[in-house]
């Protein structure tokens, strides 16, 4: 008897790790598979390596920019508007 009062103490874990288990195994199943998602995604995954290559290839972002990496946005997030300095 021991046994048993001991296995319904884990009753609940053993029927959550259940139902995990049934439901991540329906997720597999039911997903589609890789190759269809990149399929379908596959323009844009294309214009984000062609804008990316053109970024990169012209020098980034920071030449399109007057500060120095980083500096205002820090002061911003910071709370230290260049007002109060």
């Amino acid at each position: 008897m021991e046994i048993q009062a001991r296995l319904l103490e884990y009753k609940f874990h053993v029927m959550i790790t259940i139902i995990v288990i049934v439901v991540l195994s329906a997720l597999v199943y039911a997903a589609p598979r890789i190759l269809d998602i990149l399929a379908y995604f596959w323009p844009l995954f294309a214009s984000t390596a062609a804008f990316l290559a053109m970024a990169i290839t012209s020098g980034g972002f920071q030449q399109l920019s007057d500060e120095a990496t980083g500096e205002g946005i820090m002061d911003y997030v910071a709370g230290r508007p260049e007002d109060f300095h």
